[in-house]
């Protein structure tokens, strides 16, 4: 196997991405996250090193890529816009449950304070968030919200969408430090709705 140098034409393709991807997988579910090295995924998916910096800068970018690569405008909610905090609840879900379906090893070692590619995924730039974010996708509901008169017109909806991005961030904490004993979504939706509680306007509470 190759173990370094610049990747050559034939591996610059689909093909390698999906087994570094694919590599990782295995790996964490074998190792754990915490093990995990960019030599042993390349060893593991028999890329060179080059290889694999030409699609991720290191570890935490490729751990990225599980939640990165899906917009989170391409599906519709079926939760109804009225029950914001519940269609909210149903958005975050889709990013929780792809942690989840990676596995609780995978979320300890994903959720720490020294992922940058998750922290920088999780905050805003320019007072902006990226679109196709989760975040940037819940801060347009809450606006669809404002719009129907869910919300009210007076709300800083961007920092709404901040303070319910560190909910979630808090639960997943929670759920990774009870060893996946907390039901995530009902404590998830539990919180929320209690944050929502007095924003919503009148005739919606």
């Amino acid at each position: 196997m190759k173990k370094s140098g610049r990747p050559g034409k034939n591996e610059i393709n689909r093909e390698c991405k999906d087994a570094i991807l694919e590599a990782t997988v295995e790996l964490i579910g074998s190792i754990g996250a915490d093990a995990v090295t960019v030599r042993k995924v390349c060893e593991k998916a028999d890329v060179s090193i080059g290889t694999f910096y030409h699609y991720f800068s290191d570890k935490n970018d490729l751990m990225m890529a599980f939640v990165r690569e899906e917009s989170f405008d391409g599906f519709d909610l079926e939760t109804p816009l009225a029950d914001i905090a519940g269609r909210l609840t149903e958005l975050y879900m889709h990013l929780i449950g792809k942690y989840q379906e990676l596995g609780r090893d995978f979320m300890r070692s994903f959720y720490t304070t020294g992922n940058q590619a998750l922290s920088a995924y999780l905050d805003e730039e320019n007072g902006h968030f990226a679109e196709g974010t989760v975040m940037a996708r819940s801060e347009k509901e809450m606006l669809e919200a404002v719009k129907t008169g869910i919300l009210p017109s007076d709300l800083n909806i961007h920092q709404i969408a901040m303070d319910v991005c560190t909910i979630i961030k808090g639960c997943v904490f929670e759920w990774c430090l009870t060893d996946a004993r907390m039901g995530i979504e009902a404590t998830l939706h539990r919180i929320i709705c209690c944050y929502f509680s007095g924003l919503l306007c009148p005739d919606e509470n």
